[in-house]
């Protein structure tokens, strides 16, 4: 096959990338493969471009493409290539990559409904300049026929303008009464109905006074609060389908002929299924030969890899990292636990959504008090005035007066006036209703690795050894991607210490690296096998010849602000409480280091959403702050919840609140801001409230027009806003 073409450099990419494109699909008729990799350690456009171009330089790979808010990349290549063939030349760039289902995600996912609601507010704003020019044509004195000259061609331009631009609020008032219910789009559309319908019929009468421009200066303030509304949280994809799409799409399975590549779909109970080293679990079984060790730390959160020999059960999602296995499946597909994972964060999201917020609440009391006012008005001057015209206009005036404009922003405005100040704090609101539930929490509870930590091990006793062990562990440490021996690296290179020349380097799975140094034996590993003894902390053992063995301690380094943000938020009032899947003692030092009293050790994903579930049924208002996938089911269960921007996808999808930076001493920040916001939210609706006492007997003794209704209700609106700029 041809080399892929690339275009070069040009200041219209356009203009080459079309024409190339063009070639490509005339010489290459085949379809292209397309592979999606997670990369959740990516965090800035310099990691893009790094990605983008060690992914361009693979002669079979035609584009790829980072998206830095999902952190995935996608990769259009040649139709032989397989992830397994990319994922390694992403790890050689330094980043971490994770296969994912194309087929159970939208990586080009687009946000529709906040482009309709866009493009509907543009109609209403346009047409209600043009008729609000004509309107001030009729106030400065157009009388008889040139006034309904204007007036007719006001209803040209609102009547489509209306049908277009309040079609969100007809749609869901239609839902409403066709469940034979109340919402607040049924006053807002009835206002908006009866405005342009007396309009019409003042018109036709040739009357004096038409309410076009207060029908359409009425959508486009409601449209406003509704963009807002829409724009305070992102449009997120469920985390039970990221969660499905984290499940490994393929599977190499082994049978009496050999080693066959199948979709996971047609694995059954009983196949034996070979993993690769760098590859994750596609089912639960057994180990059945092979020895290596596991990275678990996206399902149980646990630090360090675990030795994994025949006989010992493996899980979905598992990660092996130093040896081939070969695994007897126990459960495939639906029945996995990363599957079973997955089914509790949608049970839990489920059970989130039920929370009603405080504009919904408002509207369950207000919409039919609005009906009852306006019909009461309507009947009441028809059988005072014996005018029908007269009493439609007051109905109408009524409910325009009474339309839940400054009650439809009173939390729009507000909401998006704390996701600005919250955002340059560092921190991303997701759901609409994030900063309310986030206003009511009196419990924290923090996952230990990756959220309280970095979830990498640092060194903390390197100044114990003799030069010549250093170099001789370096060089050990080198040949293996364990991560105790990247970490020993890493502290080593930065003491300035070169690797010794050691011959034959051979790294055992599950066990450790070995090497001949002068003559003797030289081993880098686990306890045992090196000859070490147990110890309280993580340690990694060194043994030259036939000396004694020697330990390297490692500790899980904090992560910026952890200290701060748990203080804090003590001195705050509100609970802390530490749940990992980690050791006890790894647990217990870390709760004992930032002062936190209560905490769980080895708890598992399910154990994390039980034990919120517990504090909920407790009466409790729980936020998990939380990154991995075993903590997806505890974010959804949680009354509120953050995930750091380093976090698995799942986590971050599950979450209401993204920690963008790299701290955690924002987050009290949040739950005051959330506060404030809250106090925001009530004091507008007290000014919506007190704006009704005022001017609803005022149209309802009739003297107020549709028109003076439209701008008392837009002077409502404003006042709304200005107070929700004081979070600002």
């Amino acid at each position: 096959m041809t080399a892929t073409l690339r275009p070069s450099p040009s200041a219209c990419p356009a203009c080459v990338a079309a024409p190339a494109a063009q070639a490509l699909a005339e010489q290459d008729p085949v379809k292209e493969a397309h592979i999606v990799l997670s990369l959740p350690t990516i965090h800035c456009a310099a990691c893009m471009a790094s990605v983008e171009r060690a992914l361009g330089a693979v002669p079979a790979v035609r584009s790829a493409r980072v998206n830095l808010t999902l952190k995935r990349v996608s990769i259009e290549a040649d139709p032989d290539l397989t992830a397994a063939d990319v994922i390694p030349v992403v790890e050689g760039a330094g980043y971490e990559a994770h296969e994912l289902d194309s087929t159970a995600i939208s990586a080009t996912a687009t946000d529709k409904a906040g482009r309709e609601l866009l493009m509907r507010l543009a109609v209403a704003g346009f047409a209600a300049m043009n008729v609000m020019l004509l309107s001030i044509a009729v106030w400065s004195g157009a009388e008889g026929p040139t006034r309904d000259l204007f007036h007719w061609i006001s209803a040209a331009i609102v009547l489509p303008a209306v049908a277009f631009s309040g079609m969100p609020f007809f749609r869901n008032a239609w839902m409403a009464l066709s469940a034979r219910s109340l919402n607040m789009d049924v006053p807002i559309s009835l206002a908006i109905l009866l405005a342009v319908g007396t309009s019409l019929w003042e018109t036709s009468l040739s009357g004096e006074h038409a309410y076009f421009d207060a029908a359409i200066a009425l959508t486009f303030f409601l449209l406003t609060g509704r963009y807002l509304d829409h724009r305070t949280r992102s449009v997120a994809r469920s985390a039970a389908e990221e969660l499905a799409a984290l499940e490994v799409p393929r599977a190499w399975r082994v049978t009496d002929e050999g080693e066959t590549q199948v979709s996971v779909a047609d694995l059954a109970v009983g196949d034996l299924v070979r993993v690769r080293p760098g590859g994750r679990m596609p089912v639960d079984g057994e180990i059945i030969s092979g020895t290596s060790e596991l990275d678990r730390s996206l399902l149980t959160g646990e630090t360090l890899p675990v030795f994994a020999e025949p006989g010992r059960s493996v899980s979905a999602g598992e990660v092996n990292l130093t040896g081939p296995l070969v695994i007897r499946a126990s459960a495939v597909g639906r029945d996995t636990s990363l599957h079973r994972m997955a089914d509790l964060v949608a049970i839990a999201e489920s059970g989130r959504s039920r929370y009603t917020s405080l504009a919904d609440r408002a509207a369950k009391l207000y919409a039919p008090g609005v009906h009852i006012l306006s019909a009461l008005a309507f009947l009441g001057w028809l059988a005072y005035a014996g005018d029908l015209r007269v009493a439609l206009n007051i109905a109408a005036a009524v409910l325009i007066i009474t339309c839940p404009c400054a009650l439809g922003l009173a939390v729009p405005a507000v909401t998006t006036a704390a996701s600005g100040r919250l955002f340059r704090r560092g921190l991303l609101i997701k759901h609409a209703t994030a900063l309310e539930r986030l206003a009511q929490v009196d419990t924290v509870v923090f996952d230990k690795t990756g959220t309280l930590t970095a979830g990498t091990p640092e060194l903390t006793n390197l100044g114990d050894f003799t030069r010549r062990d250093l170099e001789i562990a370096l060089a050990l440490a080198e040949g293996s991607s364990h991560p105790l021996s990247q970490s020993l690296t890493a502290a080593a290179r930065e003491a300035g210490i070169k690797p010794a020349e050691i011959a034959n380097i051979t790294e055992i799975p599950g066990h450790g690296t070995t090497g001949q140094w002068r003559g003797q034996e030289v081993r880098l590993g686990r306890t045992t096998w090196v000859g070490g003894s147990q110890t309280e902390m993580t340690a990694a053992w060194l043994r030259v010849g036939d000396g004694p063995a020697q330990a390297f301690l490692f500790t899980d380094r904090l992560r910026d602000g952890a200290q701060e943000a748990v203080s804090a938020l003590h001195d705050a009032g509100l609970k802390v409480i530490l749940i990992s899947g980690d050791t006890t003692p790894a647990v217990e030092a870390l709760a004992n280091r930032l002062g936190i009293q209560h905490w769980m050790a080895e708890a598992l994903p399910q154990d994390k959403s039980t034990r919120i579930e517990m504090l909920s049924r407790e009466g409790a208002h729980v936020l998990m702050v939380g990154d991995g996938l075993n903590d997806t089911a505890a974010l959804a269960a949680a009354h509120a919840s953050i995930s750091p921007a380093s976090a698995l996808d799942a986590a971050r999808v599950a979450s209401d609140i993204v920690l963008l930076g790299g701290s955690l001493a924002p987050i009290p920040e949040a739950v005051r801001t959330a506060q404030k916001a809250t106090k925001r939210i009530r004091e507008n609706f007290s000014i919506a409230t007190w704006y009704n006492i005022i001017a609803v007997p005022l149209a309802v003794a009739g003297l107020c027009s549709p028109l003076i209704a439209a701008l008392a209700m837009s002077t409502s609106s404003i006042t709304v806003s200005l107070n929700a700029l004081r979070l600002r």
